[in-house]
């Protein structure tokens, strides 16, 4: 819990998006249950968001070796996300939402007859890497702006980058790497939820697909525990998620998030952990403030986990055909960040229609082993302090362009450290709306 404290010691001060970006921009529970959700359209929209990075990095891939990541010149270049969106109203209270996601281009397969080299032989070939996945697909009925349901395929908004996934509401080519690491990103399961607004307050309560314990890992912790391997998602234990945001003035948000699961039910191989929990406790706390040229935000996540112990002498028999890791898992994990930018173009020209530039600064610690049960022992390579300095160009509002570079310090220092230069390009729009 000491990790959590220090982030009572970061100023939150945080710049808010001009209207056009907020309405071009996926809406927030608050805003959907005060009927914001509702407006801008009669009938349908159809829109979406998508990033396209390239990375310039001085280590390996590997870091698992004994003086961590290598020293490797390599790059990357990629299509991260490219979602399409689309909203339709089957009455004025009645609103059908899907979202989904082509990640790194979606991905590819060929079937052939092979005649050159294997004599008319058929072959499968997998021609592409990337994924496709249904990020969301829900019915909201709007009922009181304290109070409404949705049901089906949901955002977890456990974490500020979940709630906030948009690539234009975080600084940085990609999503800040400590909330992302700890926690499945984007996290989306089936279930339902509630929300509302209450004054100053808004709130988001579900119920949801929980976790599968065989699938936690030292890299991820519980983030590589989501399903979606398998064709149908485990609901005999549903996992309980909860975010709370208090606004009070216009330009500062402070939000707490929660999540439990008790997640040994959920097993892919159920007869593995009958005798134990595993239960996941997850406690975030995020903070922005928002005016036009300044923005910085905050945010910390610590999780626990039950009979770690255990679990890893489980996890350790599995079959490799699972497709997990079957790596140790920790009992902690911690994260905290803080963040801040300034549009240096309000210091020449100030107006609204002007370009916006903030050059920015973030610092990052998480550990994916902050603790772990006795008799297993920590991997200091999976600690990890990330200072990161770049800028965000807004051409427009909800257009914007990227580039940033971060060292990472790793283990405390003892490891090799890591160096990486990003640029990319980010949108986020609606493009058609009846």
């Amino acid at each position: 819990m000491k990790r959590l404290t220090n982030l009572l010691a970061i100023t939150l001060l945080t710049s808010c998006a001009t209207a056009f970006a907020q309405e071009n921009s996926t809406s927030t529970a608050a805003e959907e249950s005060a009927g914001i959700y509702a407006s801008g359209y009669n009938k349908f929209r159809f829109g979406g968001y998508g990033e396209m990075a390239a990375s310039y990095m001085d280590y390996s891939q590997n870091r698992i070796t004994p003086n961590g990541s290598a020293k490797e010149n390599r790059g990357t270049i990629s299509i991260p996300r490219f979602v399409l969106a689309f909203d339709s109203k089957f009455s004025p209270t009645w609103i059908l939402g899907a979202e989904i996601e082509f990640e790194y281009g979606g991905t590819g397969a060929a079937r052939e007859i092979e005649w050159r080299s294997e004599n008319g032989e058929y072959e499968t070939e997998i021609e592409k890497g990337g994924e496709v996945a249904l990020e969301q697909f829900h019915i909201t009925k709007l009922i009181h702006k304290s109070f409404n349901v949705r049901a089906g395929h949901l955002i977890v908004p456990v974490g500020l980058t979940n709630a906030h996934h948009e690539p234009v509401n975080f600084f940085g080519v990609y999503r800040p790497e400590g909330e992302t690491t700890i926690l499945p990103s984007t996290w989306h399961e089936n279930g339902i939820a509630f929300f509302g607004t209450f004054g100053k307050f808004d709130y988001e309560a579900m119920l949801v697909a929980g976790l599968d314990p065989l699938g936690f890992s030292r890299e991820n912790w519980i983030a590589s525990g989501k399903q979606g391997m398998f064709e149908v998602d485990c609901f005999t234990s549903p996992a309980v998620a909860a975010r709370l945001n208090y606004t009070p003035i216009q330009e500062l948000r402070l939000g707490a998030s929660f999540y439990y699961n008790r997640t040994a039910k959920n097993a892919s191989k159920p007869s593995k952990t009958s005798d134990l929990q595993a239960d996941v406790n997850i406690f975030t706390f995020d903070a922005q403030y928002k005016s036009r040229n300044l923005v910085a935000r905050a945010n910390a996540v610590y999780g626990n986990l039950s009979d770690s112990y255990m679990l890893n002498r489980r996890i350790a028999q599995m079959s490799s055909s699972t497709g997990y890791t079957r790596t140790t898992v920790a009992k902690n994990a911690a994260s905290y960040a803080g963040e801040i930018g300034y549009n240096v173009v309000s210091l020449f020209n100030d107006s609204k229609n002007a370009i916006r530039v903030f050059p920015f600064v973030r610092y990052e610690y998480y550990n994916t082993m902050e603790d772990v049960a006795e008799g297993i022992t920590a991997d200091r390579r999976f600690k990890v302090s990330a200072f990161t300095v770049g800028v965000n160009y807004y051409a427009l509002p909800n257009l914007v362009v990227k580039a940033d570079y971060i060292n990472r310090r790793i283990g405390g220092g003892d490891f090799n450290g890591e160096n990486q230069i990003s640029v990319g390009l980010a949108y986020v729009g609606w493009f058609l709306s009846k």
